[in-house]
């Protein structure tokens, strides 16, 4: 396989990767304000306790999982950038689609 070849699978790799941690990064955050509101409610509402407790580890959880998808989601972007700034350096490959949406994802997913 050639550079330009391998080049262009590691950009759609990577640029899919970055794609679907950003996606369950932000859907854990959703998560974890959904989950801040219902507390809330619960305590206001003077709900059961095992009401109160089952939201709240389940919103440590989330927090959990936020940290974790955060790391990841670093790691990846910094290998994508890493990949694109070699890609870039390719003359074949500067109007490549795969290269264009790796720098749009960049944009996009860079924290």
């Amino acid at each position: 396989m050639s550079d330009v070849a391998a080049l262009r699978r590691q950009l759609k790799i990577k640029t899919g990767s970055a794609k679907r941690l950003y996606k369950e990064h932000k859907s854990y955050q959703k998560e974890e304000e959904d989950l801040t509101r219902k507390l809330n409610k619960f305590i206001a509402d003077n709900a059961e306790d095992w009401d109160i407790k089952n939201t709240r580890r389940m919103l440590e959880e989330s927090q959990r999982m936020i940290h974790d998808t955060s790391n990841r989601l670093g790691t990846t972007v910094q290998d994508l950038r890493e990949v694109t700034v070699a890609a870039e350096k390719v003359p074949e490959l500067h109007a490549d689609p795969e290269l264009i949406a790796a720098q749009e994802t960049l944009e996009t997913v860079s924290i």
